[in-house]
């Protein structure tokens, strides 16, 4: 029999004082310091506990204040809530590199996940936008819903296949390269039955039409059918929906009428994942990237200014590709500072595996 008892011994920091004498000459009065050591910071937080730090707030969403007493407590050590606004805004700059290659690298990516969600800056309106693949995953924080957002993250890539919502701000995609996500569809189609009337037939025949493209797309995910089976049925059910929109279009119901009216006019969009290998039906992986940011919006607020954001983005652009691609987070951002403390360039967070074709 094998029984394990784990535990924890007593956490002592390593605390190292370095005494720089200093002298002033009594003749020509020029003052001369001994210099510290190289490899060693000129702040009090070597790599290792600045990146703990780091990971504490954008990894498990700490606030500075709670950070503070976390550090008192388990460490023993005293840091001043403007300290750790100080490191965070030195992680932000150290972090600048790695996240824009991984912005260039999504602008290559064959598919796509995009998403936006609300945030606040400065006690102002503001947008957190979240692009991603299977390997890296951006977030980006501006005062702005506009496509030309969505245009610069995404990048002007032919060929890419983009998921979103039916958000307006992505109608300058090309309807045969984006797939409209049928989770957001499904919702519209249960607000239609809730309106009663008219619009309910409408909504449980789309209703309908949406479970039998899942219940087939689960069968072809799991291998009880063939991807050319699934094919050949699906086009039965995109002309059931085409004509069903068709009808809803012209319902006594305006919200219905309006709904369908706009799903009419981007419905290439609806069938990208059955054309095209490597592509969901849905974008619920954005949504899901974008749960741990709206959890610490609700805790947090926000953000109080520009700098804010920027750590916010790139700390959570940071965690969630080690998430993704499998690596410690807390061994990246360790190796990051201790990169810049030695001058050597920041280490790269781009995928190994460049052959990165689905979207999972």
């Amino acid at each position: 029999m094998i029984h394990q008892v784990a535990d924890l011994p007593p956490i002592e920091p390593i605390v190292a004082e370095y005494r720089l004498h200093r002298l002033s000459c009594p003749q020509c009065g020029e003052t001369t310091c001994g210099r510290l050591p190289d490899g060693v910071p000129s702040g009090c937080f070597r790599p290792r506990l600045h990146a703990l730090l780091c990971v504490l707030a954008g990894a498990y969403r700490l606030s500075k204040r709670q950070i503070q007493q976390l550090v008192g407590d388990v460490l023993g050590l005293s840091i001043s809530t403007g300290m750790i606004c100080k490191l965070e805004r030195q992680a932000a700059a150290t972090l600048a590199g790695p996240v824009e290659e991984l912005a260039a690298h999504i602008h290559q990516a064959p598919a796509v996940h995009i998403d936006e969600t609300g945030w606040r800056e400065d006690k102002q309106k503001a947008w957190l936008w979240v692009v991603l693949t299977p390997l890296v995953t951006v977030f980006h924080i501006i005062r702005s819903r506009a496509a030309a957002v969505a245009q610069r993250l995404l990048g002007s890539r032919a060929g890419q296949v983009v998921h979103s919502d039916r958000y307006p701000g992505y109608d300058w995609i090309d309807p045969n390269e984006r797939q409209v996500c049928w989770a957001h569809l499904r919702r519209d189609f249960q607000a239609m039955i809730d309106r009663g009337g008219a619009a309910a037939e409408i909504g449980q025949r789309l209703l309908w039409a949406s479970n039998k493209l899942y219940e087939w797309w689960h069968k072809v995910r799991d291998g009880t059918i063939q991807p050319t089976t699934f094919q050949s049925s699906i086009g039965g059910l995109k002309t059931i929906v085409r004509e069903t929109l068709r009808q809803g279009s012209a319902c006594a119901c305006p919200k219905t009428a309006a709904t369908c009216h706009e799903i009419l006019k981007i419905e290439p969009s609806l069938w990208a994942f059955a054309r095209l290998e490597g592509v969901e039906p849905d974008n619920n992986v954005a949504e899901r990237a974008e749960r741990h940011a709206v959890i610490w919006r609700r805790t947090s607020g926000g953000t109080d200014s520009e700098q804010g954001s920027r750590f916010v983005e790139r700390v959570l652009s940071v965690v969630a590709t080690c998430r993704q691609q499998k690596r410690d987070v807390l061994g990246y951002l360790t190796s990051c500072f201790h990169a810049r403390l030695i001058g050597q360039p920041i280490p790269s967070l781009l995928p190994q595996d460049k052959s990165e074709i689905k979207v999972a």
